[in-house]
């Protein structure tokens, strides 16, 4: 068949006929979430289930013939679930922040624009936030690639009854901002600890003579070079919308692998086994000889994977310590059980903080 000559009219036509058809299809889509809303509710099962999206994302991308490709099918199914959580059941969600924070653009990386998104002051306040219901999920960063572990969430895992939902793994762009774009403006810099970190050789080459500043958030800093044009603020590309800013220069970041991974808590239950999970954990080990020993040989003999192994002081007890483990399996995992209840003879303190799907990087 002969192909035919179509015009840009023709073929703007084509693309809003299926424009509407997509409408239909997602409003289709919309009425049947709202009926599994209501079945989830009469059967007191969870709203939020981050295995079933796993499920769906992974159905899609291996079916995509192209060319749209799958990066941003990801992203248009993201909004799309988000949207219909929300008419199943809106989600309260707390971070860190404020709003334009990295937390904060991790939290729209998991669950999507229709979130209620709740910026606390401290990660403190997070955990307490969902321990006490005022959220149903909240979101903490646990460390960068760069500046490594955030302490202050290893620790309040030690008392928590929270369990680790999801992961998300987000890729750390920063910005110089400020109000006029131009670097000759500047005389202060300031950010939170950790991006300044993230960036001292950048400043030290390039803004030698500037004075630096920690502040508590990347939003803060953004918030005070809106104030004052002598003033630059080290964030996210985010911010610079957000207040009003210009972007000096983007990607000042010393190390171009840079990424932050951050933890969904909640009160759910294990999501189920995807076959691409992590399990975390915390214990105290007895002080005796051997005892590192014996924390890593269940692990060792049955080809275990620790993917991350961090010691903590004890708090309540001098010169004793914590421990936090990621490794590779789920809970439901016949020798992840086993190795967990082995070790679990030689702790003074074991807690399993979750089994969950491992981060997705786009």
């Amino acid at each position: 068949m002969k192909k035919m000559n179509l015009t840009l009219e023709d073929l703007r036509k084509q693309i809003d006929a299926l424009d509407l058809e997509i409408l239909g299809l997602l409003n289709r889509r919309a009425e049947l979430v709202i009926e599994v809303g209501h079945v989830k509710s009469k059967e007191q099962k969870e709203f939020y289930v981050p295995d079933r999206e796993r499920e769906i994302f992974k159905r899609l991308t291996e079916n995509n013939n192209g060319p749209f490709p799958n990066n941003a099918l990801k992203n248009v199914f993201r909004e799309i679930m988000s949207a219909s959580l929300s008419l199943e059941k809106p989600l309260k969600i707390a971070f860190l922040g404020p709003a334009a924070t990295f937390t904060h653009q991790a939290c729209i990386q998991h669950f999507g624009l229709s979130g209620d998104f709740v910026p606390k002051k401290d990660i403190a306040d997070v955990f307490d936030d969902v321990e006490k219901g005022r959220a149903d999920f909240g979101v903490v960063p646990i460390e960068n690639t760069t500046e490594g572990v955030v302490s202050h969430t290893l620790d309040m895992f030690v008392s928590s009854q929270l369990k680790i939902s999801a992961e998300v793994m987000l890729e750390i762009s920063l910005a110089l901002l400020n109000k006029t774009g131009k670097i000759s403006d500047i005389v202060k810099v300031c950010s939170h600890p950790n991006p300044l970190a993230q960036s001292r050789n950048w400043i030290k080459n390039n803004l030698p003579n500037a004075l630096v500043f920690d502040v508590s958030s990347t939003a803060m800093a953004a918030q005070m070079a809106a104030e004052d044009t002598a003033i630059a603020a080290i964030s996210s590309p985010a911010a610079a919308n957000l207040y009003d800013l210009r972007i000096v220069e983007q990607n000042i970041q010393d190390n171009a692998n840079n990424f932050t991974r951050f933890l969904i808590i909640s009160k759910n239950g294990v999501p189920k086994k995807t076959g691409s999970d992590k399990t975390s954990l915390v214990f105290a080990i007895k002080d005796a000889p051997g005892a590192l020993y014996s924390m890593l040989k269940p692990f060792a003999s049955r080809d275990i994977n620790l993917t991350k192994i961090e010691s903590r002081p004890l708090k309540t007890k001098a010169w004793e310590y914590v421990f936090y483990v990621d490794l590779d399996g789920h809970i439901s995992d016949e020798k992840v059980k086993e190795a967990i209840a082995e070790l679990d003879h030689s702790c003074s303190f074991l807690k399993v903080l979750g089994s969950y799907p491992k981060s997705i990087q786009s």
